[in-house]
């Protein structure tokens, strides 16, 4: 059929944003097609400037159009307690439930053979460089309940061991395989409020 190059590739593009299968791409694609000036417009220039402001935190990995980003620089916040999430998502999980008021350290991803992550490939350093130079009395271990989650956070235990620092990791309402980012804010609060040491 002629003239559906366009449609076709915005399918296709909106396609590969996770969560979006086929199905669910063409009715936001159709959504976006019936108000082209309300909804296509306007996401079209948000997506353009957001691809040139947005960048990541030097200091903890979030997404921020600053660097370092407004967790880091915020004064209120308690920099003695650092929050290890897998991913921005998990931050903003977290943000989002409100239950954590120190710092973040987004590791961008957990320790995997099959994916081939290894060590080098987790934003590993800037907590240690944090540690090192004291004020970090906690480091709160928030990865998901999966084997490469465990994986990571035994990795992390022992990388973490030889400061003086204490350990823990979140506490119930996580469950098995689960990942934060789909977790609703209360369970959220009750695995970050039973945190245990690790």
């Amino acid at each position: 059929m002629s003239g559906r190059g366009e449609i076709d590739r915005l399918v296709t593009l909106l396609g590969r944003l996770p969560g979006l299968g086929p199905r669910s791409a063409r009715r936001a694609a159709l959504a976006l097609l019936r108000q082209p000036q309300a909804r296509m417009l306007p996401l079209a220039d948000a997506l353009a400037q957001a691809a040139h402001a947005v960048r990541t935190c030097s200091q903890c990995g979030n997404l921020d159009t600053s660097d370092p980003c407004a967790i880091c620089v915020d004064p209120s916040r308690d920099e003695g307690l650092v929050c290890v999430v897998e991913n921005v998502g998990d931050l903003w999980a977290l943000e989002r439930a409100g239950v954590h008021r120190g710092v973040y350290q987004v590791l961008g991803g957990t320790l995997s053979a099959l994916s081939g992550t290894g060590p080098d490939d987790l934003n590993v350093q800037p907590l240690l460089d944090r540690i090192a130079a004291g004020g970090v009395r906690e480091v709160i271990l928030a990865l998901g309940a999966t084997v490469e989650g465990a994986t990571t956070m035994h990795w992390l235990h022992e990388r973490l061991a030889r400061f003086d620092v204490r350990i823990s990791r979140v506490g119930q309402g996580v469950p098995v395989g689960g990942a934060l980012d789909v977790l609703d804010d209360g369970t959220l609060a009750a695995a970050i409020m039973a945190r245990r040491p690790a």
